[in-house]
């Protein structure tokens, strides 16, 4: 892998992975038009699927830099009880942000190892993936209409974390988009679109660090350091790249949601899965990211 090609994956990796448009399908394609070999024939496959898993940690590190008063500054607000509350009930509250988190973050944790190998081998397909963008990005131009009922005085509280916890789920099928079906699942929830939108970054941390963090341990217990420490400058390039145009996609991602809703995602969606599905027909072979 050149220094180009790592620059060229890690700008799609921060333009997509927050955006409702499926980071997989882009990676498709863009790895694809790159020329890149991901078959077991090329020695450099191994590193290319690794990177691709690799600079998710950039991108994540852009949404606890932009929100990092979440992330660091306790909650601080008065609590129903107050001291006379049990311990275990004040320190939960104090931790408000992260016990959210944990439980919406529980559903994918626990469906994603119990089916992670089954949702390879059946749904690794490019096109499920394709399908999945046609009909998201489908279900995208109406969405704005189903969830119309978002409120200001609609907050994030346990059970509604654990039900966008599920609707996470539903990204496990290749092509789905996991900010997608995060948003969704809070905008279902009376969350307004900003609000949903930043709890789907909120969530993309614990979940994405979680999903890199075991792919690279398996790689590091198939022998794969040497392979990693070879290739240091290139990784370190893709991960800065991602993480700085992560920032400006999420910046932008906010402030266009607001202003104009999900349909422009939708009819991109729909774009990109029948590129998806007519390049085989023009002679591209197109391969899985693992």
């Amino acid at each position: 892998m050149t220094t180009i090609q790592a620059i060229i994956i890690a700008i799609v990796e921060g333009l997509t992975e927050f955006l409702p448009v499926s980071s997989t399908g882009h990676m498709i394609i863009t790895e694809n038009l790159l020329g890149m070999d991901l078959s077991e024939a090329n020695p450099e496959s191994e590193f290319i699927k690794a990177f691709t898993v690799i600079i998710q940690f950039g991108a994540i590190l852009s949404v606890v830099v932009l929100y990092w008063k979440r992330f660091f500054v306790l909650n601080n607000e008065p609590m129903e009880g107050g001291d006379s509350a049990p311990a275990w009930k004040r320190l939960i509250h104090k931790f408000d942000f992260y016990w959210k988190l944990i439980i919406a973050f529980l559903p994918a944790a626990v469906l994603g190892l119990v089916f992670s190998d089954k949702i390879d081998e059946f749904l690794g397909d490019v096109r499920v993936v394709a399908v999945m963008l046609l009909v998201g990005g489908i279900f995208m131009l109406f969405c704005d209409r189903i969830f119309n009922h978002g409120s200001e005085d609609v907050k994030v509280d346990e059970p509604r974390a654990l039900k966008i916890g599920f609707f996470q789920c539903i990204a496990m099928i290749p092509g789905v988009s996991r900010s997608m079906a995060t948003i969704v699942g809070g905008m279902q929830q009376g969350l307004t679109r900003q609000r949903a939108a930043e709890f789907s970054f909120f969530l993309a941390v614990p979940t994405m660090f979680a999903a890199t963090a075991y792919k690279m341990l398996k790689l590091f217990l198939s022998g794969g350091t040497e392979m990693l420490t070879s290739h240091l400058g290139v990784l370190i390039v893709g991960n800065v790249v991602a993480f700085l145009v992560a920032l400006a996609a999420i910046k932008g991602f906010i402030s266009f949601l607001t202003k104009y809703g999900f349909k422009a995602f939708g009819w991109y969606r729909i774009v990109v899965g029948a590129i998806i599905l007519i390049l085989p027909y023009l002679g591209v072979s197109l391969q899985m990211v693992d």
